[in-house]
């Protein structure tokens, strides 16, 4: 195409190649044989080959300039051949660097890590429905040919994690959540429209993959050249930037965006899309609040037998903020347990039940340590020109587990105290360093008291339901989350005569603090039964369990429920 393109400047080849490959992804399970970088090894890639990556935008970069057009000279002819330079980053021998025909074009770098937190089952269903084939590429040799793989990764493994930044320049991306993630890292080379791209979001990327070892060699002479006494002037990046915007390729591969689509979702049990799978969406909220009756059943065992407590954790299990008012973000849905059995292995085990159900969850245990050594918060380093992240730099639709059991007697230092400030921004706002989780207004709910034998029950949680019902439950609350609703003039005017005569018995009692607790509590029981409109049903049931909810706080206001 770029060849034709040469006797018609007007073609618009790049906008066709593009096309070209949107048009064969969209065919018939395509897009399932296009290998990715989450699920197979780099070393198995080949270079310059088509490949997919799911993953969260950590960083952007300055906007680089490449050639995007260039002649050399042919080895064999000694000829002028006009080259492409696009979705390239090294380019051919014998550039001639004074052609008038050289074209200098503009493109972006996003830094791209593997989704924060995203759950174990996930990886592996994606992994599974994979159909590419992919041997061990003869073609990519590492930058250090004489050490195997398996060596490079041990001897990253053992180093400690300041080294490893002082080599890549980059943080792991499993520094703060570590979930296991094998998965690298990736600069991700955008040619158009990157100003639609925004920090945190969540893609799958296609593009050309690229690890070419000179990558690192430019890394190793631009090293060089910064330690030595050359005027600091000639280089417009300083070490520490050179250093983080040109890592080694084969620790930080290269991808050319040839498209991207951002992921409304990432559980692989849905289709991307719900709108255009109205067959799938139909079957599904037949069943609903089947379903819904099964996992509610099964959330009052991992409760204590509590069905109420049960109710609530569907509920916040399937909210999520659908938009903002000024600074009021609505939608938000936090639950605070108390309660909780002061044996710190029964929180640890609720995760894991909760970690079986979603697509992507956070733990945090709020001991001293952390709160004092944790980075919470993404900062700035304006040395290196980077973002450096923090723990809270999750995709939307996280679910973050927060443990106050870990809670300890001591001091919190600087960091300590900037940490719980984040973490109340968090809850209350959702803003900055938290804006990319959901879990926001918290509801608090004390739990009834333990069973008698905790050893007993505690042994009984790790006791999942069947492969098949644990798809229904996690396809059950991404639906539920990711359903429209909407409330009637008849209900919203309904809704409204019934708070006024509530206030006109206590008005004391009701505010309109309560009013909008109920309302969501309403959306969300309603959207967990299938119903994307509110009913009179759903609203006497939310204002009931508010009042039992209250009641039971009420029971508990004078007593730490942690305290035995």
């Amino acid at each position: 195409m770029f060849g034709a393109s040469q006797n018609n400047p007007n073609s618009g080849w790049e906008a066709k190649a593009v096309e070209f490959f949107k048009d064969h992804l969209k065919e018939k399970d395509a897009q399932t044989w296009v290998p990715s970088l989450n699920d197979v090894p780099l070393h198995y890639m080949k270079p310059n080959s088509l490949v997919k990556f799911r993953c969260l935008i950590q960083d952007m970069f300055d906007p680089e300039f490449y050639m995007g057009a260039y002649e050399a000279v042919d080895p064999s002819t000694k000829a002028k051949v006009l080259k492409c330079g696009k979705y390239k980053d090294v380019m051919e021998c014998g550039v001639d660097l004074n052609s008038k025909n050289t074209v200098t074009a503009e493109r972006q770098t996003f830094y791209c890590v593997p989704i924060p937190g995203e759950s174990p089952w996930v990886k592996e269903s994606y992994a599974s429905s994979s159909q590419a084939r992919v041997v061990p590429s003869t073609s990519y040799v590492p930058t250090r040919q004489k050490r195997s793989y398996e060596e490079d990764d041990d001897d990253m493994d053992t180093q400690p994690q300041k080294q490893r930044e002082q080599h890549t320049g980059l943080q792991s991306p499993t520094e703060h959540h570590g979930n296991g993630e094998k998965a690298p890292p990736c600069l991700v080379k955008v040619y158009a429209e990157w100003d639609g791209f925004k920090l945190n979001d969540t893609l799958e990327v296609y593009g050309i993959l690229s690890v070419s070892p000179a990558l690192s060699a430019l890394a190793d002479e631009k090293d060089a050249a910064s330690s030595s006494f050359l005027d600091p002037a000639d280089s417009m990046e300083t070490a520490e930037e050179q250093r983080v915007h040109c890592p080694p390729a084969s620790l930080v591969p290269r991808i050319h965006m040839l498209y991207a689509k951002p992921l409304p979702h990432n559980n692989p049990l849905l289709p991307p899309t719900l709108e255009d799978n109205t067959a799938f969406l139909s079957s599904t909220l037949s069943e609903m609040a089947a379903v819904r009756a099964e996992l509610l059943t099964y959330f009052t065992h991992i409760l204590l037998g509590d069905a109420l407590a049960a109710e609530y954790l569907i509920l916040h299990l399937i909210s999520n903020v659908y938009s903002r008012r000024d600074i009021l973000p609505l939608g938000k849905f936090s639950l605070n347990l108390s309660g909780c059995p002061t044996v710190s292995s029964y929180t640890e085990r609720l995760y894991q039940v909760i970690q079986q159900l979603v697509p992507s969850s956070f733990y945090l245990a709020m001991s001293l340590q952390n709160m004092n050594q944790m980075k919470f918060v993404p900062k700035k380093d304006y040395v290196a020109n980077r973002l450096v992240s923090g723990a809270l730099q999750l995709a939307k639709h996280t679910s973050l587990f927060l443990d106050e059991i870990q809670l300890e007697q001591g001091q919190l230092d600087t960091t300590g105290v900037h940490n719980i400030t984040a973490l109340g921004n968090l809850i209350s706002w959702q803003k900055r360093a938290a804006r990319c989780c959901r879990r926001t207004a918290r509801y608090t709910y004390s739990l009834r008291s333990p069973p008698p034998s905790m050893e007993e029950y505690l042994s009984s949680l790790h006791m999942h339901p069947q492969a098949s019902q644990l798809n229904k439950f996690r396809m059950y609350l991404s639906v539920a989350r990711l359903l429209d609703y909407s409330i009637s003039d008849e209900m919203t005017k309904s809704v409204e005569d019934d708070f006024v005569d509530m206030r006109k018995d206590d008005p004391q009692s009701v505010s309109a603090e309560d009013l909008h607790s109920m309302l969501v509590v309403s959306r969300l029981l309603s959207l967990s039964l299938g119903l994307t409109s509110l009913c009179t049903d759903s609203w006497l049931r939310a204002k009931h369990m508010e009042v039992l909810r209250r009641s039971r706080v009420e029971q508990q206001k004078c007593l730490n429920g942690n305290e035995p």
